[in-house]
């Protein structure tokens, strides 16, 4: 798939006008740098922009300024494409695209359906994404939640990107949490045992008269070690993990286990040894050592303690070992954000494995802070402290929860107002991206009640669109393609969120603005309408403006493909595109 008719319309347009520069001698073009299309921060300048002119200055020995004069000279004599070509300093080429090119754009998102933003720019490479991997000690809390959106949705995006894709989720479940939770469990029974800093919530109660009704029935045997405990609990948990990230609409390729897949099969040991003989750990004071600082960490970093028990980066340099040894081109995990100290020893791991650094990427997930109308909420009635995941879950539902983790950087604290999204209203972000959606589906629901016929876009006269708002709607459509790329190579779904906000602004503006159906048909879905109330659009236009059949035609034609783009993109995200709301 291209990027886009536009885009790749008008490169091939810039590319013919530099090979003629150079034919002709105006410029010598030793090297041509990679060309690339911006859109301009103010439209009046045009539609795309490009800085040629300045990335061909060095090796041209010109100003900027001239070789843009050359570059768009040449471009004026190609009119097919371009309407208006201006140059502005020090150097940028603006440009203005045929009104008849953006329709092609129509034509191109009908002609691919949900595959119209798909790319082969990953070529296949393929990358193993692990996130979420929370500890089986716990219920799922808000963290969880926006590291499994933004993994979830990120994992979509690369697969459209054309990145061959395996998900993983790491259970740790091996260690002292693991026991110290198992302690907690059994305390309940009998406090006395109660660890210091143990678990404690709803959950643990709960699982302590889960253990003791087994025992009553002859399930499970009384008197069981810790770690017998350990391993029965954890996997409760765990069941309890999969039943919420399935309620999040989420599913892994692959659940690692840390107990079985690293120390009962020998990784630990295995991939230490291999540490040992290349000269990467050493011993001091009683304790085990990785040389990390050789890969540029800050200290080196303890491997074994000094009473023989691994630490947890023992067990990490086993797993990411056994992922590199997988072959993937590149690993990415998604962690939260107190674990920014622990990227540069793990990105020594790598290295001292023989692999460049940056065959690992680590995304970081800042806090979210719940709010309930503003006000913030501290307290879960399962886990005694961290809301969890299910609570959100059942009260505002998967996709809102999903959408609106996804509307910051990862990186970035996030607020969420539980009110908020609940509400059916402009303010509410999914909602309001979701109704765009769902209100495009109504009208054909009541064109198709109505025998009102829908085109395909060759039948359409597309002339009869002659209003800016028009463009104004199509240009996002075109820019789609590469937003997916652009998001893709940056690791950053969140943009989409900020795109589909902006696409539906547009299209519920354009629908209050303008008419899509005739007068009579379209009061059917006026007295429906939940957004009109707080709609900022003057709808004065709208009622004494001329409706024509080819009109109607050309506009139900635009919606269905702005429809499909909002559907896509949604789809990215892992939240559903409704068709009633």
């Amino acid at each position: 798939m291209s990027v886009g008719v536009v885009r790749e319309t008008v490169l091939s347009t810039l590319r013919e006008a530099l090979e003629d520069a150079r034919a002709s001698g105006d410029l010598k073009l030793t090297t041509v740098p990679a060309l690339v299309l911006d859109v301009p921060k103010k439209t009046t300048w045009g539609d795309l922009a490009t800085t040629v002119a300045m990335n061909l200055s060095a090796t041209e020995h010109r100003a900027p300024q001239e070789i843009a004069e050359i570059i768009a000279g040449r471009l004026r004599s190609r009119s097919e494409v371009l309407e208006r070509i201006e140059v502005a300093p020090p150097g940028y080429i603006n440009l203005t695209v045929k009104r008849e090119l953006w329709f092609r754009v129509l034509a191109e998102i009908e002609a691919q359906g949900e595959q119209y933003g798909r790319s082969t720019l990953g070529l296949g490479q393929r990358v193993l994404l692990e996130f979420v991997s929370a500890n089986p000690t716990g219920p799922l809390h808000m963290g969880h939640g926006r590291g499994a959106a933004v993994g979830g949705a990120l994992a979509n995006l690369l697969r459209s990107a054309g990145y061959n894709v395996s998900t993983e989720y790491y259970i740790n479940d091996a260690g002292r949490q693991v026991h110290l939770m198992a302690a907690s469990v059994t305390a309940v029974q009998n406090p006395t045992s109660a660890p210091e800093d143990g678990y404690k919530g709803a959950y643990i109660v709960d699982l302590a008269k889960q253990l003791q009704e087994k025992q009553q029935a002859g399930v499970l045997r009384t008197g069981l070690t810790n770690s017998e405990v350990a391993e029965w609990a954890s996997s409760q948990l765990l069941n309890d993990i999969k039943t919420d990230l399935q309620a999040f609409n989420l599913r892994f390729d692959r659940w690692f286990s840390e107990q079985k897949e690293l120390f009962n099969s020998g990784a630990v040991t295995q991939a230490l040894d291999w540490l040992r003989q290349h000269g990467y750990l050493f011993e001091q004071d009683g304790a085990l050592w990785f040389r990390s600082t050789t890969f540029g960490d800050d200290k080196d970093r303890v491997v074994r303690k000094q009473d023989g028990e691994y630490t947890y980066l023992a067990s990490d340099i086993a797993y990411h070992r056994d992922k590199l040894a997988r072959g993937y081109d590149l690993l990415i995990n998604i962690w939260g954000a107190d674990h920014h100290g622990y990227i540069p020893r793990m990105q020594a791991v790598v290295e001292a494995f023989g692999y460049p650094k940056d065959r690992l990427k680590v995304i970081l997930v800042q806090i979210v802070n719940l709010l309930r109308g503003g006000r913030r909420v501290t307290m879960s009635k399962r886990a005694g402290e961290l809301i969890t995941l299910r609570e959100v879950i059942e009260e505002v539902g998967a996709d809102a929860a999903k959408f609106i983790f996804l509307t910051r950087r990862a990186d970035s604290q996030l607020d969420f107002d539980l009110e908020l999204a609940k509400q059916k209203s402009a303010e509410n972000p999914v909602y309001y991206v979701q109704y765009a959606h769902a209100r495009v589906a109504s009208l054909f629901r009541v064109a198709a009640e109505r025998s009102v016929s829908v085109q395909r876009t060759s039948e359409v006269d597309w002339s009869v669109l002659s209003s800016p708002d028009d463009l104004e709607l199509i240009k996002p459509l075109a820019e789609y393609p590469a937003l997916i790329e652009s998001s893709a190579q940056a690791l950053e779904p969140h943009r989409l969120t900020y795109y589909l906000q902006d696409l539906a602004a547009r299209l519920h503006a354009y629908y209050y603005k303008h008419r899509i159906l005739p007068p009579a048909l379209e009061q059917e879905l006026d007295h429906q309408d939940n957004l009109k109330a707080s709609a900022h659009e003057a709808d004065h236009e709208r009622k004494r403006e001329t409706l024509t059949p080819a009109l109607t035609a050309a506009r139900l034609c635009l919606f269905r493909n702005v429809q499909a783009v909002i559907r896509n993109g949604l789809g990215i995200l892992g939240v559903s595109a409704p068709e009633r709301m």
